[in-house]
């Protein structure tokens, strides 16, 4: 599928060329369920012109049989996009590089590419597989400085079938979408005044947040994780010893202060936990040391870029830095494992065939571009595929994911609607403790470089909220309902009873609620199913007279008992994450 969706961005670059003889193309990708193609136009298209655009590629789509691809000098190239100087600057690149430069025909048209093509577009995807989506704007090069182009999105699938369950997954999604439940549900809100990117959580919202920390606190702490505490600011020298200055310098918020020294609202933490380590002297017989922190971090996102909770200027990281000697890596790995399958079990998640993990190790053919002593690696990507295979993860090896500094393990889970969300990570880091200069005294009394992994179970709480809420359409687990059951008398006489009933609930630790509106109970118990609260409990006369309660669960009638026995119910449910 790649390549034909490759093959059908040429393909919506031809029809343009057509229509719109003027029109300079740019570059033309296969993404993720489709394609798109950044164009530079005289005059402004719009949604409008796209089923123009799309039937075209489709008059045009039974002739393109084959492609052709040939290699060209530089100067072949650039006469042949003379009047395109986003083609030439391409072509420049290739050529300061040494790379070979390769234009591809089909049909009429031909483009700059460096391949990857249907051989018989034509019979390669029927035409009522394949749609133009929607019109954006694009920097070209992703470089705000640079001219703005058109980008035209497409969808691409094997199937007309498939096309539609797509769509239709698509619908579903809308009515998940983490910004109009989060609104409707009163979890989180945003405000011009105090900026775009910054979400303010309500009550709610936060107490949402603050299960989420205190269940993995309560995992990871079995494991020797100890919290520690950072400031938000800190001098610009500590990340341009990390090396972040340079990879972060244009997300960085500055701080100016009274005196000369610049300093930066933190983007990420390790560095600072560094310090906490290197405050004292260490000893072989210390580690591992394991420092834990939920924390807030701030980048300085484009404005374009943001989305809701999933792309936010401030961002909290449940975050974790393990110090550990080399030998002690497979066994703190496993343990960030076990912490990540307890708590994606209690949301569900943790089941055969709805996760799998990235075991992301260097290229083999690149090695030079990783950092650190290649014999350290070879152990540590060793160690990692043995945890696997222990646990018995369902792990892929990933060449090339790993990062510069370490290999790492990537949990990627799959939603309600089958869309693959990267959440959960334990990545080993060989760069940071030496730049920092962090050592341990070993056993023989030598000076050693400690390895350092970081671990997120959540990630970004603002991001694994925003997944959490369209995975379960804000029918959160009754573990992490911020209203776990909501009393329901059916008139003004009841009110007493269900007094009763909230104080018994709530001296238990049950997030418990009494409806005393002087409304309908229909519209009661349609107004707690809109929450998603799971669990209503009905009163009325016998129920009042019998010292009993009728519950309703999202799944049903449960039925009339006890308030024990219901107490009882509803705690064990607790008690197991249902």
């Amino acid at each position: 599928m790649e390549h034909i969706r490759h093959s059908l961005a040429h393909l919506l670059a031809a029809a343009i060329k057509e229509l719109y003889p003027e029109t300079k193309p740019t570059i033309g990708p296969a993404i993720e369920n489709g394609f798109y193609y950044d164009f530079e136009f005289p005059t402004p298209i719009n949604e409008k012109d796209l089923e123009k655009i799309e039937r075209k590629m489709k008059d045009i789509l039974s002739t393109w049989t084959s492609f052709e691809g040939r290699e060209v000098s530089a100067d072949e190239a650039r006469e042949y996009f003379k009047d395109n100087q986003y083609k030439l600057e391409l072509i420049d690149e290739l050529a300061e590089k040494g790379e070979k430069i390769t234009l591809y025909t089909s049909g009429e048209f031909t483009d700059l590419c460096r391949g990857g093509h249907s051989d018989n577009l034509s019979k390669a995807i029927p035409a009522d597989a394949f749609v133009l989506d929607r019109i954006a704007g694009a920097y070209w090069r992703g470089d705000e400085k640079n001219t703005m182009l058109t980008r035209i999105y497409g969808l691409a699938f094997s199937t007309k079938e498939e096309l539609e369950a797509y769509f239709t997954q698509q619908k579903e999604a809308e009515a998940r979408d983490h910004r109009k439940l989060g609104k409707e549900l009163d979890l989180f809100t945003f405000s011009d005044l105090v900026g775009s990117g910054l979400p303010l959580f309500t009550p709610k919202g936060t107490l949402i947040r603050d299960l989420i920390v205190d269940k993995i606190s309560s995992i990871q702490s079995r494991f020797g994780f100890q919290k520690v505490t950072i400031p938000h600011i800190t001098k610009k020298d500590l990340y341009e010893t990390s090396g972040h200055w340079d990879k972060f310098g244009d997300e960085l918020f500055k701080v100016k202060g009274k005196s000369d020294t610049e300093f930066v609202m933190k983007p990420m933490n390790c560095p600072h936990h560094t310090q906490i380590y290197a405050s004292r002297m260490r000893s072989y017989k210390d580690l591992p040391i394991r420092f834990a922190e939920t924390t807030m971090v701030y980048r300085d996102e484009q404005p374009g870029e943001l989305l809701g909770l999933a792309r936010v200027r401030s961002i909290t990281q449940d975050d974790g830095h393990v110090f550990c000697r080399p030998d002690q890596i497979s066994q703190e790995i496993e343990n960030i494992t076990l912490v990540i399958k307890e708590f994606y079990t209690s949301l569900g998640m943790f089941e055969e065939g709805k996760f799998w993990v990235s075991l992301s190790v260097r290229d083999s053919e690149n090695l030079d571009k990783y950092l650190g002593d290649s014999s350290l690696w070879d152990t540590a990507e060793a160690e990692l595929e043995s945890v696997a295979k222990k646990l018995s993860l369902p792990y892929k090896r990933i060449e090339g994911e790993a990062a510069f500094y370490g290999p790492k393990l990537d949990f990627m889970f799959e939603d309600a609607l089958g869309r693959e969300r990267q959440l959960a990570t334990a990545q080993l880091d060989f760069i940071m403790p030496d730049r920092f200069s962090l050592e341990y005294t070993d056993q023989d009394g030598s000076k050693k470089t400690p390895v350092m992994i970081h671990r997120a179970i959540a990630g970004s709480l603002e991001r694994f909220m925003a997944v959490m809420i369209e995975h379960f359409a804000g029918a959160f687990p009754l573990w992490l309902s911020p209203v776990q059951v909501r009393i329901l008398p059916i008139a003004d006489a009841h009110h007493e009873y269900g007094k009763e009933i909230l104080v018994a609930l709530k001296e238990k630790g049950i997030r418990a609620e009494l409806d005393d509106r002087s409304e309908s109970l229909g519209k009661k118990i349609r107004s707690s199913k809109e929450e998603k609260v799971p669990y209503v409990l009905v009163i009325g006369d016998k129920e009042r007279d019998e010292k009993t309660v009728t519950i309703e669960g999202r799944e049903g009638k449960v039925g009339t008992q006890s308030i024990e026995d219901t107490i009882t119910f509803l705690l064990e449910k607790i008690a197991h994450k249902s």
